[in-house]
């Protein structure tokens, strides 16, 4: 910390700042010195001893990332990592492949809730509430980011489930959600509560891919059908135990997922429910535990962990935040949809341990497999990415 005070008395004592000014000056000296920071200093306050895993399985710090929100793949080994609060944007680099960073530079900062990224092509699109940005042949500029390009700035504005989630599908089109602007509303956007997608060679053709969805904060493909699974994080104010969460799967465009009228396929909403038909919406693929913020999912298709989680989904639960005390938290934990020998798919939990006496430490957001077949997870409390992998017992 001493070369940020350093630099910080040497900042103010040179010529007057606005205060404005002055705090970016400092939170930007602050992010240079913590990412430079000693690990020993992290490794004091993350008590990774206090995480539950199955026998085998090795949970790891790979890299401090503040605010660490969704991750996706780059160029020659480069993780992209996106915030929400921070406002920043972040690549993670593993030179030696020996599974811990080597060097995480800051791409850009003071955006506006850069939570989703995506990459094709040598190109690195970031979505900032009603702006999708791109970066272009990134990967050989990370010490000197170029300057984005606004690819759309036609998103809705509204900040209240604003940040994003990308990805781009099997027929190359960039997906991008739009939560709805509210805790429960009917909107005369058809924007909101909807996943929507785009041509980036046509980036002003924009057009609705499934809608009813309140939050979603995580998609993949299956490896198999090319079906988009999603989850959407159910409404709140209606209890400690309703409505559970979701995991959903669209088996084609234009499909109805229920919200506001519906909640986990069959619960009628209080004040939108009535008069409507469930059977007239798409009903949850899972039923999830209630109010545990599912985000980030992918399905697996490494051979490091067990065969029965080959293909199966992983799925960042980032925690509940309104359920009484009496109740207690849900989420905050690695949980596992997969399907047992009867075909079901059954929901148990992986790794747990970051709420200890109804207090969390840490919350998972987001998670990304690795070559070698293990498995990233970003925690935005903690500021990490840990690492999972697996060895026999």
């Amino acid at each position: 910390m001493k070369p940020f005070i350093i630099a910080l008395f040497i900042t103010f004592k040179s010529k007057p700042l606005s205060l404005q000014l002055g705090m970016q000056i400092i939170r930007s000296l602050l992010v240079v010195s913590l990412l430079g920071a000693s690990p020993a200093i992290y490794a004091k306050r993350l008590p990774l001893e206090k995480l539950n895993l199955p026998d085998g399985f090795v949970i790891e710090k790979y890299a401090d990332v503040p605010n660490a929100r969704q991750m996706n793949h780059g160029g020659d080994g480069v993780i992209y990592v996106g915030t929400r609060k921070d406002g920043d944007v972040y690549a993670v680099v593993d030179n030696n492949g020996d599974g811990k960073s080597d060097a995480v530079h800051l791409i850009d900062d003071n955006l506006n809730m850069p939570s989703g990224l995506a990459y094709k092509d040598g190109d690195l699109y970031v979505g900032a509430v009603s702006e999708i940005l791109v970066y272009r042949n990134i990967d050989s500029q990370l010490q000197n980011p170029p300057k984005p390009e606004v690819l759309t700035d036609q998103l809705p504005d509204k900040r209240h489930h604003g940040w994003k989630y990308l990805g781009f599908g099997p027929d190359g089109k960039l997906y991008i959600p739009v939560g709805a602007p509210c805790n429960i509303c009917l909107s005369d956007n058809p924007q909101f509560a909807s996943i929507l997608r785009m041509d980036i060679n046509n980036p002003a053709q924009l057009e609705s891919f499934a809608s009813g969805i309140r939050n979603t904060v995580g998609f993949d493909w299956h490896p198999t059908t090319g079906e988009l699974w999603f989850t959407d994080n159910g409404r709140d104010m209606m209890g400690d135990d309703l409505p559970p969460g979701e995991l959903n799967k669209i088996s084609k465009r234009g499909q109805h997922f229920g919200y506001p009228f519906f909640h986990a396929g069959s619960i009628p909403d209080p004040k939108f429910g009535k008069g409507k038909q469930s059977d007239d919406y798409v009903h949850p693929a899972l039923k999830l535990d209630p109010h545990v913020a599912a985000l980030g999912i992918k399905f697996y298709l490494g051979n490091m962990f067990p065969k029965q989680y080959h293909e199966q989904v992983f799925l960042a639960e980032h925690g509940s935040w309104n359920r009484s005390k009496q109740a207690g938290h849900t989420g905050h934990r690695i949980t596992v949809a997969r399907k047992d020998s009867k075909g079901d798919l059954v929901y148990e939990t992986l790794v747990d341990g970051w709420l200890q006496n109804n207090k969390a430490w840490g919350r998972p957001v987001d998670v990304l497999e690795l070559s070698d077949g293990s498995m990233l997870i970003s925690d935005d409390k903690a500021g990490v990415i840990y690492r999972l992998s697996y060895v026999s017992p």
